[in-house]
């Protein structure tokens, strides 16, 4: 129970965070990233030091990885942040749930991972899912006047986010056969501020009281998020603790109606349901497979 209050309360957080982000209106995107990712370092930095654990944080072996971790996750988090500025946020939310299903596709294409008929059944029914979401913005262009288009920017941007984030997830697998969680995220952290300093020749904006104050509690929040997202697996399996992601939607639901405006539209609502039933039962399939291989060691 513990591990799964934790998840909801880390599922709750990077909403809040999303939702200070998407309210943070006129702030380019770098900039977006960049204050998530400087922020967040302090609430890790805290939380490690607080734990006793900040000696040898930074030390590493494979400072390469990490920054081609950084490079795929920035890329990921801008493309996502770019999609809060343009769509519905439970829209922004929903169209991500497709990255465990490219992760699965992923895994067996690069790392060779067996995957066999039921998570792929499961993965093309979640593609489709999400196509169901995506598809009133595909559609724009059969209309005479390009109406949505900036949703249309938005969506694709939120596939490609999931996409690299996917890619991302395939990096983080290799870095953790080696080093500290703490470690990965920091050095992730660190990345993602210096790249993101990289974009303020393209015009960022000096925030206004009200903004400096979203900006800097979106960075707090994910870099807390984060530590909660960490805490969590200690305290119950992966497969118990995954589902609860999906929490994120009832939040974005109510968020982005409440803050926002934001009406959900019934192919949204029909896809991300498909989305969150794939996503659920290659978890159940997961831990079902884990239990059968913790058998046979066991025979054996």
């Amino acid at each position: 129970m513990l591990g799964i209050g934790l998840k909801i309360a880390s599922v709750a957080i990077f909403v809040c965070m999303s939702t200070l982000l998407k309210a943070s209106d006129g702030v380019p995107v770098g900039e977006l990233v960049f204050f998530r990712s400087f922020f967040g370092i302090f609430a890790l930095l805290g939380y490690y030091a607080a734990q006793g654990q900040l000696a040898g944080l930074f030390q590493t072996r494979h400072g390469f990885s990490h920054f081609w971790r950084g490079l795929v996750g920035v890329f990921s988090m801008s493309f996502g942040f770019f999609a809060l500025t343009r769509l519905p946020l439970p829209e922004a939310i929903a169209i991500n749930y497709a990255s465990p299903l490219i992760t699965v596709i992923l895994s067996a294409i690069i790392l060779h991972e067996v995957v066999r008929l039921y998570r792929w059944s499961a993965v093309f029914f979640g593609l489709i899912g999400v196509m169901i979401i995506l598809w009133p913005r595909l559609t724009v262009f059969s209309s005479e006047q390009l109406v949505g288009y900036d949703e249309l920017i938005g969506a694709v941007a939120a596939f490609i986010s999931a996409c690299l984030g996917a890619v991302a997830m395939l990096l983080v697998r290799h870095l953790v056969q080696t080093e500290r969680t703490g470690t990965i995220v920091v050095y992730f952290m660190i990345s993602a501020s210096v790249l993101s300093l990289m974009t303020m020749p393209f015009g960022w904006v000096m925030p206004s009281g009200m903004q400096w104050v979203m900006l800097i509690g979106a960075g707090l929040c994910g870099g807390i998020a984060q530590i909660l997202l960490t805490e969590c697996y200690r305290y119950a399996p992966m497969s118990t603790i995954a589902p609860f992601e999906y929490t994120s939607m009832l939040l974005g639901l109510g968020i982005g109606y409440f803050a926002f405006g934001d009406v959900p539209t019934m192919t949204m609502l029909v896809g991300s349901m498909i989305v969150i039933a794939a996503g659920s039962f290659i978890i159940y399939r997961e831990h079902q497979l884990s239990l059968l291989e913790q058998r046979r060691e066991a025979m054996h």
